[in-house]
């Protein structure tokens, strides 16, 4: 089961393009990676935004210990 959140998905769209950080909170396996990286990735697709216009990140993996650090991060924004 699918659920589509739509709320929330309207939320992040409503401050779309602001300037600020937005921060989702949540209890764990709520759903907030699937909002981000399936709910949020599938509307900007339809959209017409590039899939190599999307970074998607999951920084809790081992491989990605070096960008937890915020100067790494930005210097790794840059390369991409």
């Amino acid at each position: 089961m699918r659920f589509s959140r739509s709320q929330y998905l309207q939320q992040l769209l409503t401050g779309r393009g602001n300037g600020m950080v937005k921060i989702i909170t949540g209890v764990r396996r709520c759903g907030k990676s699937f909002l981000l990286f399936d709910i949020f990735r599938s509307y900007l697709l339809g959209e017409g935004v590039s899939e190599d216009h999307i970074i998607a990140l999951t920084l809790d993996q081992r491989n990605m210990k070096t960008l937890r650090n915020p100067d790494r991060l930005l210097e790794y924004r840059y390369f991409i």
